[in-house]
Parts: C-alpha cells; structure tokens; sequence
C-alpha cells in the first residue's frame, strides 16, 4: 500500500475516541478488582485449607485437587472459546456476566457438606473465572499504547497479590470465628457489585485504538463504527488458533517467556496453597492469624514485585527490549533463596520476616511477561493469545501446581511417619517412590491422630506432617530456578521478535 493510498484510507476511517488519563484510570481500577474478587474467590481455599481438611477428612492431594485441577480444568478449556467470542462482541459484557457466575459458585460452595459437592461448585467458579482476563487483557490493550502495556499490565495483575491477602487474611479471620462456610459464603456476593459498576461505567474502546499509527480523536463518549467481523467458520476459527499457536510456541524467545511464567507459575500455585496450612501446621497459628500473616507480609511484598516488574522493564526496554526477559529471569533466580530462608526459620515471628522478600523479586515476572504476548500480536487477536497462554499456563500450574505440591507432602508424611528418624530433605526426596501414601491418611485421618489414639500417635502424626508440609513446599519452589532459566534464554532474540510483530503490523 502507498503512501498516498495510506493516507486516504486513513481520512475515510470513523474518528477515533478520546480516553482521558482519568477514564483510563477508572478503567484500570475496575478490572484490577474484578482481578482481586477473582483472585479472593480462586485462593481462599489455601487459607481455610486446613479447616476443610480436618472437617471433610480429606487427604492434602484431595485438598490440592479442590485449589488446583478442580477449578483449573473447566477455567482453562473454557478460556479460549470465550476469548474467542471477546475478539468479535462486547468484552465489557462478557466480563460482566463472567463476575456473576464465579461470585454465585463461590457463595455454593460454603453449603457444600462432602468433597464430591465442594469439587462440584469449584468446577463452577472456574466457568465463571474463564472469563475475565482474556477480555480484559484485551480491552487493557485497547485503551494504553505499547510503552505503557507492561506497566498497565503489572497494575492489573496486582489483582493477584492484593486477592489472595484480602483472601488470606478474611478467610483466616471468618474461618476462625465462624467456619469454613461461611467463609466462602460471605467473599462469594459481593464480587456481583463489581459486575455492575463495570457494565454501566466501562465503554467499549475500538480495536486497536491505542496503536501508534491510529491517533484518538473526538470526545470520550463517541460511538465509533468498526469494520464488519468475518464470518465465524470452524475453518477459520482453526486457523486463527493455528496462526497465535505458531507465535507463541513456535517463536524462541516467546516460548521461553512462556514456558517461565508456566514454570514460576506452577512452584507459585503449587507451594502458595499451602503456605497458610504450614504456619499452621508447624507453628500452630490459628486460621485467623496464619491468614493476616500471610495475607499482609507475602500479599505487600507481592503487590509491590508486581507493580515493579511491570515500571521497571518499561523504563529498561527504553534501551534494550531484552529486559522484558531479563527483569524476570533476576528476580525470579533471586526470589528462590529467600523462599528457602522462609521454610528453614525456626520461628513463625522469623518465617514471616523472612516472607516479605520473594514477592518483591520473584512477582516481577507478571507484567512483563504479559506485556510480550500482547505486544507480538495485532489488536483482534490478543485475547484469544491471553486465552491460549492462560490455557497452557492455567493448565499446567494451578491445574497442576497445588495437586503435586499435595501429593508430594501426602508422601513425605507417610515416610516421616515410618521414618521419623529420617527428617532431612534429601532422605525424603530419596524414599519418594518407595512409600505407600494412603497409610498415612490410614493412620491420621485428616493429618491427625484418630480419637483415643493416644498421645504417642498424635505426636507422631503432628511431627511427620509438619516436615512433610515444609518438604514439599520447599520442593514446589524449586521449580522458580528452572522458569528463571528460560525467561534467561527468551532474552536473546526478544527484541528482534517484538520488532518483526511491529513491523508485521505496519508500525514505526
């Protein structure tokens, strides 16, 4: 196309709305609590973990599947056909229907009374989750140009700490003095008000509306006419899933910013579920005090990993792209120690020191990472790319991350019962597959002793599941250096890959 085609084209195009800085601001700060109601209703299951555990009878591979897969599976597959509806009708709308469905299986679940039921209603708050941040990522692309999408990125994902301490710290406080019902019960309902506030207050920005070679015009409340959607064939529903797979799979540097976040994500997940049943466990904290511990040192200290991630690699990636890879290869490398230090203390007051370190470091590779994925592709695929990462992201650690990290500890237990002698790290690792798990859930039925057990069982059993719960956190979390490496890997060539997407795009 000439310049002088160009030009025309662009004069015959509908005038682009203008956004002010403080509409966008209002914007950003809706999504970010739709994140953090998401984020509540998804983790509160860690802190009040350990009331359900003793209350159903349920083993910890039981009580990571309720975290983990149960909710993961359904939010993952459904991700990418409801991204895939965002890319050609309202996103504004589909969120808002989105909070609904999550915040109403939420609430169900505090009437669930065996494990069977609350795995039901887990599956029916992964549906709902499915669909807020494919959208939302979307619409967050739309409304900040390039330069700003990491750090407006990061902000967004600060759902994500400031959810799982309000989670913490309410669902400890509820739990304790109520129970683990009506812990679900009350943070379920009032996600609905979020719903509303962004259905009649978000406008719905044109596609691409903050690229570079589309500058906004007219007033904010402009009704702007987009070009007519093709038509929705399964053919060409395979191949746009084909052409984003290629991207993000196929492409080097991509894939190893994937494969991080996936990685991170999963020791993330895997060891964060039972982070509060460990203070528990090993410290003899109550809910309410494990949850505002947990909930006020680990969600500061991530909140502020997260926002910087994302201002930090903006203001880097001035001089070299590359430090959208290298912000969260440090960070990450140098989160794993301090989460060693917190599971090595010998007290609760010392562990909690110690948790305010790998938030700051290793939460920084969020904003970046999802700055990248929306960067390399054009406006009307960026959900569906959200989606697809979320997907094999979502899949893999939260569906598998709490589930393993269960597991693991489900199988430390039954050594540390047999072996209680045996209290290393590396003697546990050693005997992993030589143990038969189930008898420990024989013999400490919901982690303890049965009644008229007698004082020797119940010390055997309290002892072999506090190691077992710090061994398998501390093994969940080495998977941080295996991400770190491959944020270090997608390091080189990252830039050249953001510059061909830009200029695939007809861009400066």
């Amino acid at each position: 196309m000439d310049a002088t085609t160009d030009a025309a084209r662009r004069s015959a195009a509908p005038p682009r709305p203008h956004f002010s800085d403080g509409y966008k601001r209002l914007v950003l700060s809706l999504l970010v609590s739709a994140y953090t109601f998401n984020f509540i209703d998804r983790t509160i299951i860690a802190t009040i973990g350990q009331a359900i555990k003793v209350d159903l009878k349920i083993s910890d591979t039981q009580l990571g599947l309720l975290g983990g897969l149960y909710f993961a599976l359904l939010y993952t597959l459904l991700g990418v056909p409801i991204a895939r509806l965002a890319e050609r009708f309202s996103r504004v709308n589909i969120i808002a229907v989105a909070i609904v469905i999550w915040s109403a299986f939420t609430a169900l679940c505090g009437t669930a009374t065996s494990f069977v039921m609350l795995a039901t209603y887990r599956f029916g708050v992964g549906i709902g989750e499915a669909g807020l941040s494919p959208p939302a990522h979307s619409l967050i692309s739309d409304y900040f140009e390039p330069k700003k999408r990491a750090s407006a990125l990061s902000i967004y994902a600060f759902g994500i700490p400031l959810g799982t301490m309000l989670g913490a710290i309410l669902g400890g406080y509820l739990a304790q003095n109520f129970s683990w019902k009506a812990a679900f019960m009350v943070v379920g309902v009032p996600g609905v008000l979020v719903a509303v506030a962004i259905k009649l207050l978000v406008k719905e920005p044109p596609r691409g509306h903050s690229e570079p070679m589309q500058a906004p015009a007219l007033v904010e409340d402009l009704t702007v006419e987009e070009p007519a959607k093709p038509p929705a064939t399964l053919s060409a529903e395979l191949k746009e899933m084909w052409a984003i797979a290629k991207v993000l799979f196929g492409t080097w540097p991509v894939l190893n910013m994937v494969l991080g976040i996936t990685l991170v994500s999963f020791a993330g997940y895997g060891g964060g579920q039972f982070v509060p049943p460990y203070f528990n466990r090993v410290f003899g904290l109550n809910y309410a005090q494990a949850g505002l511990l947990v909930g006020l040192v680990g969600g500061l200290s991530q909140g502020i990993g997260t926002l910087a991630g994302g201002f930090v690699t903006d203001r880097l990636s001035k001089a070299s792209a590359r430090w959208y890879a290298l912000v969260p290869a440090i960070g990450v490398a140098i989160g794993f120690p301090c989460q060693m230090a917190v599971y090595n203390a010998t007290s609760w007051q010392a562990a909690g020191l110690f948790l305010l370190l790998p938030g700051l470091f290793a939460y920084t590779y969020l904003g970046p990472t999802f700055g990248v994925v929306q960067n390399v592709f054009p406006s009307r695929r960026r959900a569906t790319a959200a989606a697809v990462l979320l997907l094999f992201v979502n899949l893999i650690a939260l569906g598998g991350g709490p589930p393993f990290t269960g597991w693991l500890i489900d199988r430390f237990a039954a050594i540390h019962l047999a072996h209680p002698d045996a209290s290393g790290i590396w003697s546990a690792l050693s005997g992993l597959f030589g143990t038969h798990a189930p008898a420990f859930q024989a013999a400490c039925p919901g982690g303890i002793a049965p009644k008229g057990a007698g004082a020797a069982a119940a010390t055997a059993c309290k002892g072999a599941l506090e190691l077992a719960t710090r061994h398998g956190v501390m093994t969940a979390y080495g998977f941080y250096l295996w991400g770190a490496f491959h944020y270090l890997l997608a390091s080189f060539g990252l830039a050249r890959a953001l510059a061909k997407a830009r200029a695939d795009r007809g861009e400066a």
